[in-house]
């Protein structure tokens, strides 16, 4: 305390920090990036463990034994569903009554903004068919989800029949203590998102759904079922969720660890876990899988029908079979005894899961990096903003030179619009950004030769591009000239700006924000007007937000192992637009507000001060 307390240590601590602001701000960048790919080092990383007493053990004999049967079920559900050219809901209704569930249906429809051109949709409409099966051992204010989504197609048919082949095996039990929760959801994320919002009574989207007729309890956790084949080599565990939301880590843990009991080969990010990572081939696959959940984590989408139960404090996860590696092999009876082991630990529940960690990262599914494992790294590149900004607050209250006094005096006194104006113009093109590209559609359809979903990409790209004329002559406009004080008064108010920004979307979404400080806190640090324009300018284009997403689809595309071509790169970047707009609209995505109104307005103000002169 006494350092700061002095006048004059704390004067020559300022100094230090002035003299030597560049080099310490290179060497928090480089640290920040090598502590962030540290986390995938098995040594530093934390061992998975079970943390809810009530799911420590898993000794409970699972005897589910109809998997022949759920597939025929599956086979059967297909047949109907081909028949009746959609989700053969009176067969279902049926079927889950005749094994002795309370079945209800809930109707809904939405009109999308623009027609989603990946699903060749519109006009949504369909019917989600739910039964409960009621606890027959306690007072009915809990519930437990299965969900299996209805995919068109010959997609996940096989899910639907084990999920009406444990409906039948679960009536027989008598040990449940929570209601169960058997759905049928059509439409995937639209139709979950409908029986969510009627359950909970909310409208939060503005999609028109039927009241439901039938409830169970509080709901408590949820499983969403993905199976496409009668034959699976091995189950997924899908954890990313709505806006980065993540759900307990005891559910993940609970899924390993039956995984580990039954002998089921189990994986994350489609990826296998490996042993040797203390070898340069196993380190680097743990930095695939970590990566792939930073980039799903980062984009703010759902990744599974689980992703919308996470918005409701509900832990989710979806379970998704997979047919690829060849030399092992999993039946359906050995996916529903996985599945009953884990209903009935998830039964045992006599709260929420809440002791463990609900912010973590896994390079392997044995192995996670908690909050305050990673955090150090994007605190070291936000540091580099706070060192800019004293850097800045010192040549502002420094006091003038004896022999230019005059010069100071010009200098000191920037006019207040010079500096308030680029911030409002920047946020006026955040705002057209993200408004104009949805109302302005049926304008651009009219006059180019492009459909409703290209209108509103283009739109948003022209807007983006024409950003880039606007902010950064206004200051001329009213005051003749850029004055020096003037630039630094906007760039310290930017950089606080920025660093604010950053670190509340870090809390919300550690992998979003991460990606974001690692391109613009390199651009908040170093741009000024004395730089070479045309370098700089370039630099500054390759790390805005938009060419951060285009070089993110690629990486995704790498990390996937399924690299493409330019062309078919930009058509997925354009793809991804027009998603990340769906998604806000339909399900109350926060990435593209986020980017439209804050992120890209903020690059737009160390954009005008590049040209300041």
């Amino acid at each position: 305390m006494g350092l700061l307390s002095d006048p004059n240590r704390r004067r020559a601590l300022i100094t230090l920090l002035t003299r030597l602001n560049a080099p310490i701000c290179v060497v928090c960048y480089m640290a920040g990036v090598a502590w962030f790919m540290g986390l995938a080092f098995e040594p530093f990383t934390l061992r998975t463990y079970m943390s809810e007493n009530a799911m420590g053990s898993t000794m409970v004999e699972e005897r589910f034994p109809a998997g022949e049967r759920a597939l025929a079920t599956g086979r059967e559900f297909a047949a109907r569903k081909r028949k009746a050219g959609g989700m053969p809901v009176d067969w279902l209704v049926k079927t889950m009554q005749d094994r002795g569930l309370e079945v209800f249906t809930q109707r809904f429809s939405r009109t999308l903004p623009f027609p989603d051109e990946n699903k060749e949709r519109y006009m949504v409409k369909g019917t989600n068919v739910y039964g409960i099966l009621r606890a027959p051992r306690a007072p009915r204010t809990e519930a437990l989800v299965l969900s299996a989504p209805c995919s068109p197609g010959d997609n996940n048919n096989q899910a639907v029949g084990l999920l009406l082949g444990l409906v039948q095996y679960f009536r027989n039990q008598i040990y449940w203590a929570k209601d169960i929760i058997f759905l049928v959801n059509e439409h995937d994320l639209i139709g979950m998102q409908a029986w969510l919002e009627g359950y909970h009574h909310t409208n939060t989207t503005g999609m028109d759904w039927s009241p439901l007729q039938g409830r169970g309890g509080s709901i408590q956790a949820a499983l969403s079922l993905e199976l496409s084949s009668d034959v699976v080599t091995s189950l997924d565990l899908v954890l990313e969720g709505l806006n980065g939301q993540l759900p307990n880590l005891d559910l993940a843990n609970l899924f390993y660890a039956f995984c580990q009991k039954i002998g089921v080969l189990c994986t994350i990010q489609g990826k296998l876990q490996r042993n040797d990572w203390d070898s340069v081939s196993g380190y680097s696959h743990a930095v695939q899988t970590m990566m792939l959940m930073v980039m799903k984590q980062a984009s703010g989408r759902p990744w599974g029908d689980h992703g919308l139960f996470l918005r409701y404090h509900i832990e989710a996860a979806t379970i998704k079979g997979i047919n690829s590696f060849r030399q092992y092999k999993t039946d359906a009876t050995t996916i529903g005894r996985l599945l009953e082991g884990m209903y009935r630990k998830l039964n045992n529940l006599l709260e929420r899961l809440h002791q463990s960690y609900f912010f973590y990262l896994m390079p392997s599914l044995s192995h996670f990096v908690s909050i305050g494992y990673y955090m150090p790294a994007f605190g070291l590149l936000a540091a580099i903003l706070f060192m800019r900004a004293l850097d800045l607050w010192v040549q502002l209250t420094a006091p003038p030179p004896p022999e230019d006094g005059v010069a100071h005096i010009k200098q000191s006194s920037p006019g207040v619009l010079s500096v308030l104006t680029p911030l409002v113009i920047s946020h006026v093109t955040g705002v057209a950004l993200y408004a104009l590209p949805v109302h302005f559609q049926e304008v651009a359809v009219e006059h180019f030769p492009v459909s409703e979903t290209e209108a509103v990409v283009l739109t948003a790209i022209a807007v983006y591009t024409a950003g880039l004329a606007l902010p950064h002559n206004t200051h001329r406009l009213l005051s003749g000239e850029g004055t020096e004080q003037g630039w630094r008064v906007l760039k310290l108010v930017a950089v606080l700006y920025l660093a604010v920004l950053l670190g509340c979307t870090a809390v919300i979404n550690f992998s979003l924000g991460f990606i974001l400080a690692l391109t613009l806190v390199p651009i908040a640090a170093f741009v000024t007007p004395h730089v070479p324009k045309v370098l700089s300018a370039f630099i500054l284009v390759l790390l805005s937000p938009a060419c951060t997403l285009l070089f993110s689809v690629f990486f995704f595309q790498e990390l996937q192992e399924m690299p493409v071509s330019f062309q078919e790169g930009w058509m997925l970047f354009l793809s991804v637009i027009s998603q990340g707009i769906l998604d806000h609209s339909l399900y109350g995505s926060l990435v593209y507000p986020l980017i439209a109104l804050l992120i890209y307005p903020c690059w737009l103000l160390f954009w005008n001060i590049l040209f300041w002169n």
